[in-house]
């Protein structure tokens, strides 16, 4: 027996359990788990929620039974799945779909406590989330393989109905990343002949999300939409295969190959943080769409001069196909834009004025850098284990200048104005923004001596005011 499938480890991972299959029980069903929890259980890890498809009983008597024990709510009444309030899970009964029409959503749904199991695993998506632990007699059903493609790494969809869903393509894509799967060739040819039309944006960037967060091999998610054609969707992707690189500076090939490999060196040091990783990942992942508009052949070298800015435009044309996102769509493409400089200015060793410059341009300096680590790391050969040394170099300079996760804030205010006399016009925003600038250039570096400066820009100006005699 696999110990985290054990009806007593389930039990000591969620007390309530015994309860709920009481409940189950008194409603003359058969309970199993399935899904996710059997799938991680499998792969090792402890299940956090607990999906259970109950036979034999119809939902109104689940609902009756858990009702006396538990706060419950339908999760869409035609789905057949009831939540269980404060608990990790989900009731569900067997049901049958069938596609009504081109969107995502258009399906009749129809629930059949009688469902014979198998049939019931066969609309589930992958043969490795259609294992079925029988809560009653401690022992795994698994109708379509699931467990032998769990060890031989394969991700393989359960039936033909997997093209009845084409968010399922990106499904494969993250769930390929997530584990390290390979995707069966016979799963990558269903996936190519399915349409990747009518699907909302918000769940395709769901899936990237889970790519982006959770994946730890990107580069086999992103390889399969390339194998089954759906990268034509992102022709900012796309432009990516066969754009020629330096052999001497990227050993690993085109760009396409670079940015995979910069992908699963950001995996490799993901934070924890989803907003910043998300906000890393998805700069790392775009951090070259310059590249194909900019690449010449300089005799012989390949060089792609100013393709940091010009993958500006492309970057914010892939990101608005996928969401909304205010915080993504302002942060990202600056990235992207600087993603050179950090080495230029090591170079250099350049001044305060510039790293403190580069610190507005960019928002926070560290997500710059992560950014920079998983781009110098993206290679093959001697240079995939090159240092980074502008790294350790600027960390240092950004902390001595408070701006390690912080961009410059103007230290004189408008309120600093009018205590010196001046009342409220539109006069005020030059000379905030020439504050401003010689506070970058580090000419003061504080309250008093931003007061001290402004005292001199003014009385420079002719815009003190006169005092009484």
């Amino acid at each position: 027996m696999i110990p985290a499938l054990s009806n007593a480890n389930l039990t000591r991972l969620h007390p309530d359990l015994p309860k709920v299959l009481e409940c189950i029980d008194a409603a003359g069903g058969r309970p199993y788990l399935v899904g996710g929890s059997v799938r991680d259980a499998l792969m090792g890890t402890d299940p956090e929620d607990l999906d259970i498809e109950v036979f034999g009983a119809p939902m109104e008597k689940l609902e009756q039974e858990l009702i006396r024990l538990f706060k419950v709510h339908w999760v869409g009444k035609s789905f057949g799945v009831l939540k269980v309030g404060g608990h990790p899970f989900d009731i569900s009964v067997p049901r049958e779909e069938t596609v009504t029409g081109p969107g995502h959503r258009d399906f009749d749904i129809r629930c059949d406590p009688e469902l014979p199991l198998e049939k019931a695993a066969a609309r589930r998506d992958f043969t490795i989330n259609a294992i079925y632990w029988d809560l009653q007699e401690e022992a795994l059903v698994d109708p379509h393989g699931g467990l032998e493609d769990i060890r031989r790494r394969t991700l393989r969809h359960t039936s033909d109905k997997f093209a009845e869903d084409s968010l399922r393509v990106f499904r494969a894509m993250q769930f390929a990343a997530r584990f390290g799967f390979e995707v069966h060739p016979s799963t990558v040819a269903l996936s190519a002949s399915m349409s990747p039309d009518n699907l909302p944006r918000e769940r395709v960037f769901g899936e990237f999300r889970k790519l982006i967060l959770k994946g730890i091999r990107p580069s086999i998610g992103l390889n399969f939409l390339r194998d089954c054609g759906w990268i034509r969707i992102f022709p900012e992707l796309k432009a990516l295969i066969g754009c020629d690189q330096d052999p001497h500076w990227h050993p690993e090939g085109d760009v396409w190959n670079h940015t995979l490999l910069c992908m699963d060196a950001f995996a490799d040091a993901r934070t924890g943080d989803p907003a910043e990783d998300l906000i890393v990942g998805l700069a790392v992942l775009c951090h070259d769409m310059g590249k194909p508009v900019t690449s010449v052949d300089d005799d012989g070298r390949i060089r792609s001069p100013g393709h940091a800015e010009a993958g500006v435009p492309a970057t914010l044309s892939f990101l608005s196909r996928l969401t909304e996102e205010t915080v993504l769509l302002e942060a990202i493409p600056p990235l992207v834009a600087a993603h050179m400089r950090p080495a230029a200015l090591y170079r250099d060793k350049s001044s305060d004025a510039a790293i403190r410059r580069l610190a507005l341009q960019v928002g926070r300096m560290d997500r710059l850098l992560r950014f920079c680590q998983a781009d110098r790391r993206g290679r093959t050969g001697a240079v995939a284990s090159e240092a980074f040394p502008e790294g350790d170099w600027i960390t240092g300079r950004l902390s001595n200048l408070g701006l390690e996760k912080q961009k410059p804030r103007p230290i004189v205010q408008g309120r600093d104005l009018i205590q010196m006399g001046l009342s409220p016009s539109p006069a005020f925003s030059p000379l905030l923004d020439d504050c401003f600038q010689a506070q970058l250039d580090g000419v003061f570096e504080d309250h008093p001596g931003g007061l001290k400066f402004l005292q001199t820009l003014l009385s420079n100006k002719g815009l003190l005011p006169k005092t009484g005699a």
